[in-house]
């Protein structure tokens, strides 16, 4: 399997390991995807209430989290580890800026256009910024907005397509019209991107998101042009993954068809397990009173069914009454709990035989 560079990082295995928040992807996770040669990747969302015993103010506990989580990684790995920070974040400014000053290797902004984002680097700083996109022409309105606003151009850049899990950024019926696949988008966004590698003579590897599961997948998606993948779902089935075990074992005893789309409070869809939680929301039986925490942007309490940080704690802990799995098309496919070395093995062993019978 070829090996993914970006900037001057160099990545033996190139699989990136999304972010999944809240509380999925931490420290745990991460170090041990990076251990194995891949770039493993701490989610910031929600922090600031998993770490309240530091800081009663959501705001500051979401910080000092931050740089605990980052510190416990980097404890345990000598690899690449990045951050997830999502755009409609309140606190995308403190988590960026803290992700710097505390030398993650790269930061990868989703859930939004990070049109400023390298505006927090100084000169002195190594990490790498690598946006999300959903499309060619988001790729084209960052690269340009970066490199005249900032004289920057992505170290990377991801394409999360339709069958991922968590937000998407999609409209719902875009989800299933095969226009938006990911097949179709990865060569659309790679002729984009050459047109910024041509003209400034650099290199922006395209990383593809949302659906795979195998190495045979990866083999498929870099044969059309990606430089490497990002996975999630794949990884929350293993005994390193930072969610319970409750949280495991919704992916393992998930039907394919209990993966569905529903309406999130912050404006977007998503993709998750089917709850009882979920079943009492679309009944009309949730409301919130009250915003306790402001952590999203477009989150509207007069409007929201629910709080959804309350809602992902609640489910990481393995409390489906109360809350959901957000999940890849592909959770179903989970049987067992691995570890993290097993799944590399696997995907790499996967990776080989596909690209053996093409030979």
């Amino acid at each position: 399997m070829k090996g993914l560079k970006i900037g001057d990082l160099s990545v033996a295995v190139p699989v990136i390991q999304g972010g999944m928040g809240v509380g999925i992807s931490l420290s745990g996770l991460a170090s041990a995807v990076a251990n194995e040669g891949g770039i493993g990747v701490i989610s910031s969302a929600g922090l600031g209430l998993l770490y309240r015993n530091l800081s009663e103010n959501y705001l500051e506990a979401s910080i000092l989290g931050l740089k605990e989580e980052i510190r416990k990684a980097k404890e345990k790995t000598r690899g690449i580890i990045g951050i997830n920070v999502m755009v409609a974040m309140t606190n995308f400014a403190d988590m960026i800026r803290t992700s710097i000053a505390e030398k993650v290797d790269l930061i990868i902004a989703g859930a939004g256009l990070p049109l400023d984002l390298p505006s927090f680097l100084k000169k002195e700083n190594k990490t790498k910024l690598v946006p999300i996109v959903s499309s060619a022409r988001a790729a084209k309105i960052i690269c340009e907005k970066w490199k005249s606003g900032y004289d920057y151009l992505p170290d990377a850049v991801i394409v999360e397509g339709p069958k991922a899990g968590g937000h998407l950024g999609f409209k719902e019926d875009q989800i299933t019209d095969d226009n938006y696949s990911l097949e179709k988008l990865v060569p659309e966004i790679i002729d984009e991107l050459k047109l910024f590698e041509d003209k400034y003579d650099t290199k922006i590897p395209l990383i593809a998101a949302g659906g795979i599961y195998t190495g045979k997948d990866i083999y498929e998606i870099m044969e059309l042009g990606a430089a490497g993948v990002q996975m999630a779902t794949r990884f929350v089935t293993t005994e390193e993954c930072d969610a319970s075990d409750a949280f495991k074992q919704s992916y393992i005893d998930a039907a394919e068809g209990d993966i569905e789309i529903i309406k999130s409070p912050v404006g977007m869809p998503g993709r998750a397990i089917l709850s009882n939680f979920i079943t009492k929301v679309k009944e009309g039986r949730k409301q919130p009173k009250y915003c306790p925490f402001k952590c999203i942007k477009t989150c509207e309490i007069s409007r929201s069914p629910y709080c959804i940080i309350i809602a992902l704690i609640n489910a990481l802990k393995g409390n489906f009454e109360n809350g959901y799995a957000f999940a890849g098309t592909n959770a179903f496919r989970a049987t067992k709990i691995s570890s993290v070395k097993e799944i590399f093995q696997s995907l790499i062993k996967e990776y080989k035989e596909s690209k053996q019978k093409q030979v």
